[in-house]
């Protein structure tokens, strides 16, 4: 029973925070390690394939008329918004991908065990995205993003290995330090997190532990996700990053504190 309950908490914390732009790694990796929590090692992957599933869902037409438009561009020779933004996204995932899945495989599971790393990342993040936000113009959309923008944010998702830099903080960091609107910048965000998500998930597949705990994990980051992209999503129409910045800040001193407390 204890494993359901952890696995429910950890996967409410999943779809919460990967698709926020406040790192699911860090609280992946602090919750446990709070709480005494013994966790399969590849159970964060399967959290992450159950947003993976939330993405899919929720922009299930979009995918279907970016793959068209794809194959159209190179079969038909048919230009289209939806055949250029799927090649972006192609070209943006292959250099960010690979360069963090090295660098993730061979040091990303020794620096999640440093909490004061993880509050520096939160920290330093928060206020970089604050800064960002606030500063820069709200002059590009979605369908008008450039192949410079998509691939320099694509780029920016290598530094996602480090805990608490967050793969949608930096890339919606990067995305308004170049212009592109708020609700605009996080809706690529997540179509350029699925397919490096999707590879981890084929890549760990073998190392899952199906059962029960697998299953309420996944269900549980399904659902908060597929809420989450809709509130974030009618809320950055209006609203500002700010208080994501401000809770990454708030997150950090705390760890930082409890960190202090157990030496």
């Amino acid at each position: 029973m204890n494993e359901l309950i952890q696995a429910l908490i950890l996967g409410i914390v999943q779809g919460l925070t990967e698709l926020l732009p406040i790192s699911s790694s860090a609280h992946l990796n602090l919750i446990p390690w709070a709480f005494n929590w013994e966790m399969p090692a590849s159970f964060d992957v399967a959290l992450h394939f159950g947003t993976l599933l939330a993405i899919a869902l929720f922009f299930f037409k979009d995918w279907i008329a970016l793959i068209k438009g794809g194959y159209n561009q190179v079969v038909k020779k048919e230009k289209s918004t939806e055949g250029r933004m799927f090649w972006y996204i192609v070209i943006a995932t292959i250099p960010g991908g690979a360069i963090g899945f090295l660098l993730d495989h061979f040091v990303g599971d020794s620096l999640g065990k440093m909490p004061l790393l993880i509050a520096t990342a939160l920290i330093v993040m928060g206020i970089i995205l604050y800064i960002a936000d606030k500063k820069a113009p709200s002059k590009t959309k979605y369908k008008d993003m450039t192949f410079k923008q998509t691939f320099l944010i694509g780029l920016s998702q290598a530094l996602a290995f480090i805990p608490g830099v967050s793969r949608s903080g930096v890339t919606m960091t990067a995305g308004r330090i170049m212009g592109v609107e708020r609700e605009s910048t996080a809706k690529y965000s997540f179509m350029l997190s699925a397919p490096i998500v999707l590879g981890a998930t084929l890549y760990k597949f073998k190392d899952f532990v199906f059962g029960m705990p697998f299953v309420v994990g996944v269900l549980a980051s399904f659902l908060v996700g597929l809420a989450v992209i809709k509130f974030l999503l009618q809320y950055l129409q209006k609203g500002s990053f700010k208080i994501f910045a401000i809770y990454r800040v708030i997150l950090g001193i705390a760890i930082i504190g409890l960190y202090l407390t157990r030496i």
